[in-house]
């Protein structure tokens, strides 16, 4: 069974003055999820958002937030994201390497879906043993550019992380994100990703449904193909 296509807007991109109606015209424009980036200013040198805009947010949309935590303590904010209501809690593998087990096991107890991400540099090999676990993490993040800002170029060489994950877990969320767009979409979605974040693609488009359902189709066919 084909893991379903979700495109996820990175909020990143959007207007952050007007954080609740920029969601729902997402959502309204057929976004399955919305993507939430948090920086520390220190795992990467940018600094965003934290579990309070979250809890915001959540007041005025029942959307699925994907969060993307880059930050180097992970642990420290799986209560917040949890009580703020965060759906998805996706950490990175390169801070997790000892405590990965108990850090997706207290992300599930919270209630939300856990998820591994991977920098550029980092052997997909690295994941296998926690998409592998008796809890397992539900979802991959391959990053397609270095994480920290938007509006970067997409890294064709990061597909074949994408291509290996996708033969050896046939129905794992797998997704993609840095510099995706109609242009890029194609190599992603014929790499077998299946959940796709989009920033300044869908933000700086005249008309951003148009291409939340361009990445959707490139996804769908696809996978009708393999």
């Amino acid at each position: 069974m084909a893991a379903a296509a979700k495109i996820a807007p990175s909020m990143l991109s959007s207007d952050f003055a007007n954080l609740a109606s920029e969601a729902e015209r997402m959502v309204h424009l057929g976004a399955d999820w919305l993507h939430m980036d948090v920086m520390d200013g220190h795992f990467v040198p940018n600094l965003t958002i934290g579990a309070p805009v979250i809890e915001s947010l959540r007041k005025h949309t029942k959307a699925y937030l994907d969060c993307h935590l880059m930050v180097t303590n992970p642990s420290d904010y799986v209560e917040a994201f949890g009580k703020a209501g965060a759906s998805g809690f996706t950490f990175h593998i390169e801070v997790a390497r000892d405590n990965w087990k108990e850090l997706t096991q207290s992300i599930k107890a919270k209630g939300m879906r856990p998820g591994v991400s991977l920098k550029p540099g980092t052997p997909v090999e690295d994941v296998f043993p926690l998409v592998e676990a008796e809890t397992p993490v539900e979802l991959v993040l391959v990053m397609t550019v270095e994480p920290g800002f938007g509006g970067q170029k997409f890294m064709p060489e990061m597909m074949d992380k994408v291509r290996t994950l996708r033969k050896k877990y046939p129905s794992l969320d797998i997704e993609v994100d840095g510099g995706l767009g109609p242009s890029t979409i194609d190599a992603a979605a014929s790499a077998g990703a299946n959940c796709i974040v989009a920033g300044s693609s869908v933000f700086g488009a005249a008309d951003p449904g148009e291409v939340i359902s361009a990445l959707r189709k490139s996804v769908e066919a696809s996978q009708i193909k393999s």
